[in-house]
């Protein structure tokens, strides 16, 4: 399948079951419609091709995982302009939270606003030592309109969300890792490949498991588990359905490494 991005501002390269996505808008990585509308559209598509089992985003350089949306887009008080951007940040990256498969964040640098959006919409999340995240949009008026006020809570807690968002704390890579933002800290220039080396474990997993397992792990966000407990043993008698549940079973009675098929 051809997923190529349409802008030049993303760029894509396929390694395996992974889906290596690069922001390359220099020199901050910035989001705007162009890009936003690439990922969105680019996510969807990778999200039908059953030979992609990961994801894993990250920025050009080490010095911007992205610094969110380019601010030049609102400097003239447009509303209409102002409702398209905020409609595409959501378009976007609720399509990435929604990515069936395994997404990382590969965060170098900084992340903010829109950037920390971005990673926030990703299941899992490492950052280099001289990282810093932020969501400064109350600084200029502003706010988070890409998940930010919904998604960091779920992962810090309702007092560090507030610290970042209403009083424009920006936080480290040891903070980030200790309140729970990032789950770890590579070297420096290492955040891609140990986002690669990670990616790469999901292939050992099987494809229709992990989209069933990562459903249910996101339906608790809205609903008390016993609304989600029945689901929870529907799918597992689902998953008798597919080729991969009776390939997982027969290699590990045969003591051999089970071959995927998605499906």
């Amino acid at each position: 399948m051809n997923h190529q991005p349409k802008t030049a501002k993303l760029k894509l390269e396929i390694q395996g079951f992974t889906a290596i996505v690069t922001n390359t808008n220099p020199p901050a990585n910035t989001w705007d419609i162009e890009s936003l509308t690439a990922l969105r559209d680019l996510v969807r598509s990778l999200d039908k091709d059953k030979n992609i089992y990961a994801l894993v985003l990250c920025g050009d350089g080490e010095k911007f995982f992205s610094a969110g949306a380019d601010l030049k887009m609102f400097a003239d008080g447009d509303k209409a302009r102002a409702r398209a951007v905020s409609k595409i940040f959501g378009e976007a990256l609720e399509t990435l939270s929604l990515f069936g498969g395994v997404s990382i964040a590969a965060i170098q640098g900084y992340a903010m606003g829109g950037g920390l959006e971005a990673a926030l919409a990703c299941d899992i999340r490492i950052c280099e030592p001289q990282s810093q995240m932020a969501l400064p949009e109350a600084a200029v008026g502003l706010l988070p309109c890409g998940g930010g006020t919904q998604n960091l809570p779920l992962l810090v807690g309702e007092a560090w969300a507030k610290r970042m968002i209403l009083c424009g704390e920006r936080v480290n890579a040891e903070t980030a890792l200790r309140i729970g933002l990032v789950e770890e800290i590579a070297e420096k220039g290492q955040a891609r490949a140990k986002a690669i080396e990670l990616a790469t474990k999901v292939a050992s997993q099987s494809p229709s498991s992990v989209r069933a397992c990562k459903s249910l792990i996101q339906a608790s966000r809205f609903n008390p588990p016993f609304h989600t407990l029945p689901r929870e043993r529907e799918l597992f008698v689902d998953l008798f359905d597919t080729a991969d549940q009776k390939e997982g079973v027969t290699a590990f009675l045969e003591k051999r490494k089970p071959v995927w098929k998605n499906g």
